[in-house]
C-alpha cells in the first residue's frame, strides 16, 4: 500500500514486535497529521503488561544474541540499511506525515538514520580489547592479562517525537552491534515509522541467523516506560527527551545505568570580528530547521554589542526567506507543530516575553493554516522561559554583551549544555571558545545544530549524560571485562 493518508496499515504485521512474532493488542490509537488532522494510520497501543512480556522475553535470549558472530550482528544491520535505502522515498512520506517537520528535514533524518545503521555494521568489526601488562610490580610476573568488551545486557532504548526514525537507530543500531538484545518505546505520537524500521532490522537478523526477539518494540503511556525503565533485569536505559523525564528515569532506574540525551537552549555567539552576512545565514538555517523542534536549534543568539545594529539589520531582511506552510512542500522551512499543546506553548511564552519587555522584531503569531510565524525576540529578560528553556518552536531570541567574554559567561549561565556555536574570524577566541564553554559540543562559524552521527554527541549540566554516536554508544552499551592468566599455577608458593 502506498504511504498517505490512512494508508500505513500493512506495512507492518498487526500488533507489537515482541519476542519471537507479533503479538495482538487490544488498543489502538490513530495517528494524524499535525498540518491537517487528516489519519496517517493505526498504531497499536501497548500496556505495562507487554512491557514486562517484552523484556522477558529480551532476556531470555540475551546469552544468544551476546554470543552472535561479529559476521551476523554485521550481516543484519548491512541488510537493514539496504531495505531502509529500497524504501527510503515512502519512509521520508510517511515521517513528513506523522511528524509535520518539513520535507527537507525528513529527507535528511533518512540519511543520517542509513549513515547511523551503516557505521553502527562497521563498528562490529572494531569491537575488540587489549592486553595489559600486569609486570609492573612484581606480583604480576608470570601473568598474562587482557580485557575485552562485553554487552551490558538488554537496552531499553526511548525516542522522542521530533526525529523518530533517527532517534531510534541511534539506539538500536548501536545495541545490536554491541550484542545487546533492544526494545524500543518510540514517542507515543510518531510510532509509524519506527515500526516499520524494527520490522525491517528483526527480518534482517533472523536472515542472518539470529533471533527476532533481539529487537522489540512496545507503544504506550507513561506507565509502560516506567515498567521498562525500573526492572531490575536491564542493563542499560538510553532515553532522548526532556530533562525533567530523563531526571526521573536516572533517579527510579539507579543502579542500572542510564544515557541521557536531553534539552538545550543552543547558543550561537556572534563576535565583533565575525562574517555577519555567514553569521546571519546561520540564524536562518540553525533556528528554525524542523520548526524549530530540534535540541540543537539556535535559539539564545548573543551578539557582541559593536556589531548588535548590523547584524539584526541582516537578519530582519533574510527572515523572508524562511518559508511557511505545507511540510509536504519543497520550499517549506517552518511547519506544523507536533500538536496543539506546543504550538500554544510557543505562543505563550512569546507573549510572556513581549510582555515584560521584549521586542518582537518578526512574526510572534499564527498563520491562517495554524502555523507559529518564524520569531525573532529582540533583548528577552533572562529570567524568562523564552531565554532560558527549550522552547522547541521556530523562535530566537537575540541579545547583546560588550565583548566575548561577557558572551562566554552568558552562554554558560544556562543550566543547559549541548551543543554552541561562535563565529569569529579569530583562531585565538575559536579556542578561547572551545576551552570555556561548558558544553557537550563547540562549534565554530557553523550552526550549533551540526552534528555528524558518527562524531560522540551529548551534553553536560541538565543536557544528560553518555555520548551517542555509534562507536561511542557502542562503548556505552559494552562494559570490560578483564581476564587475568597464570599460565600455570605449578611452582607457584
Amino acid at each position: 500500500m502506498a504511504i498517505f493518508h490512512g494508508a500505513f496499515d500493512g506495512r507492518v504485521p498487526d500488533g507489537l514486535p515482541i519476542g519471537d512474532d507479533w503479538l495482538g493488542v487490544e488498543n489502538t490509537e490513530q495517528i494524524s497529521f499535525p498540518y491537517d488532522g487528516s489519519a496517517v494510520g493505526t498504531a497499536p497501543v501497548g500496556n505495562v503488561e507487554l512491557a514486562v512480556r517484552a523484556i522477558s522475553e529480551a532476556v531470555r535470549v540475551r546469552g544468544q544474541v551476546a554470543r552472535l558472530p561479529s559476521h551476523v550482528r554485521r550481516s543484519a544491520l548491512q541488510q537493514t540499511h539496504r531495505m531502509l535505502a529500497e524504501h527510503r522515498v515512502e519512509f521520508e512520506e510517511l515521517l513528513i506525515l506523522e511528524t509535520a517537520k518539513p520535507r527537507i528535514d525528513c529527507r535528511v533524518e533518512i540519511d543520517r538514520t542509513l549513515l547511523t545503521v551503516q557505521t553502527a555494521a562497521e563498528e562490529v568489526a572494531r569491537l575488540h580489547g587489549e592486553t595489559v601488562p600486569l609486570d609492573l610490580l612484581p606480583s604480576g610476573d608470570g601473568l598474562v592479562g587482557f580485557w575485552t568488551r562485553r554487552p551490558i545486557g538488554v537496552v531499553i532504548g526511548i525516542a522522542g517525537f521530533n526525529y523518530p526514525l533517527l532517534l531510534a537507530s541511534h539506539k538500536l543500531a548501536p545495541a545490536l552491534a554491541a550484542g545487546c538484545p533492544v526494545i524500543i518505546k518510540p514517542a507515543p505520537q510518531t510510532p509509524l515509522a519506527t515500526l516499520w524500521l524494527v520490522r525491517l532490522v528483526r527480518e534482517a537478523l533472523v536472515a542472518a541467523g539470529g533471533p527476532a526477539a533481539a529487537v522489540q518494540l512496545i507503544t504506550g503511556g507513561a506507565d509502560v516506560g516506567v515498567a521498562l525503565t525500573t526492572d531490575r533485569r536491564i542493563g542499560a536505559v538510553s532515553f532522548t527527551g526532556s530533562a525533567a523525564v530523563g531526571h526521573r528515569i536516572a533517579r527510579d532506574a539507579a543502579p542500572t545505568k542510564v544515557l541521557l540525551e536531553l534539552g538545550s537552549n543552543a547558543a550561537l555567539v556572534v563576535a565583533a570580528d565575525a562574517d555577519l552576512d555567514a553569521a546571519v545565514d546561520a540564524v536562518i538555517r540553525g533556528g528554525y530547521y524542523a520548526s524549530g523542534q530540534a535540541c540543537i536549534s539556535v535559539q539564545r543568539v548573543i551578539v557582541v554589542e559593536a556589531v548588535r545594529d548590523a547584524f539584526l539589520d541582516r537578519l530582519s531582511a533574510r527572515m523572508a526567506d524562511v518559508v511557511v506552510g505545507d511540510p509536504r512542500d519543497p520550499a517549506t522551512r517552518v511547519s506544523t507543530l507536533i500538536n496543539s499543546a506546543g504550538t500554544d506553548r510557543v505562543l505563550a511564552w512569546i507573549g510572556q516575553a513581549a510582555e515584560n519587555g521584549a521586542k518582537v522584531v518578526t512574526g510572534g503569531g499564527l498563520t491562517s493554516d495554524g502555523v507559529i510565524e518564524p520569531t525573532v525576540l529582540l533583548d528577552v529578560p533572562a529570567r524568562l522561559d523564552a531565554w532560558n528553556e527549550e522552547i522547541f518552536g521556530p523562535v530566537v531570541a537575540v541579545r547583546s554583551v560588550p565583548d566575548l567574554e561577557a558572551a562566554f559567561a552568558a552562554v554558560n549561565e544556562s543550566r543547559y549544555g549541548l551543543h554552541v556555536s561562535v563565529f569569529t574570524e579569530s583562531l585565538g577566541a575559536a579556542f578561547g571558545a572551545i576551552e570555556e564553554i561548558e558544553a557537550g559540543g563547540v562549534v565554530i562559524n557553523e550552526v550549533p545544530g551540526f552534528r555528524s552521527d558518527v562524531m560522540p554527541y551529548g551534553g553536560v549540566k541538565d543536557s544528560g549524560s553518555g555520548r551517542e554516536g555509534p562507536r561511542f554508544a557502542i562503548e556505552e552499551l559494552t562494559v570490560t571485562r578483564m581476564a587475568v592468566i597464570r599460565p600455570s599455577a605449578k611452582g607457584r608458593s
